[in-house]
Parts: structure tokens; C-alpha cells; sequence
């Protein structure tokens, strides 16, 4: 059973854009500067808000590598 934090991580690598100018590519691979912009913007409300907050802190602070094993289980 996983942790709710470890189910986020999971959706971060398994769900993908769902609008603009990234659509279908997954949250993970989301380059920082778009993920910049919707920290300047503001985060779509409800859960794609808090996934991509969440993958925008894991990019600036270097912990992408958090998420590699995730990605391979998929």
C-alpha cells in the first residue's frame, strides 16, 4: 500500500498535461520554465494545481532523481 505522498509522485510520472502548449506530455517532463510561469501565473486549481506545485518544487530544489525508479515501474 503506498503513502499518499508516494501517490502523488506516482501520478506525477504517469499523468500527463491535460491542456496548453505542453498537452500529453507528463508532468514529470515538464520543462522548469513552464512550470515558472504557472508559479508566476498561479497553479490551476484542485489536484493538477497541487501536482504541478509539487513537481515545480521537486525541480527547483534538484530532486528529479526522486522520481527515476518511479518512472522505470510504470
Amino acid at each position: 500500500m503506498t503513502t499518499p505522498q508516494g501517490e502523488v509522485l506516482i501520478k506525477l510520472v504517469s499523468t500527463p498535461m491535460p491542456f496548453g502548449k505542453f498537452k500529453g506530455v507528463l508532468l514529470c517532463d515538464l520543462p522548469v520554465s513552464y512550470l515558472e510561469w504557472f508559479q508566476r501565473k498561479g497553479f490551476p486549481a484542485g489536484t493538477l494545481g497541487m501536482w504541478l506545485a509539487t513537481i515545480y518544487e521537486i525541480k527547483i530544489n534538484g530532486l528529479e532523481d526522486l522520481l527515476k525508479p518511479l518512472k522505470k515501474m510504470k
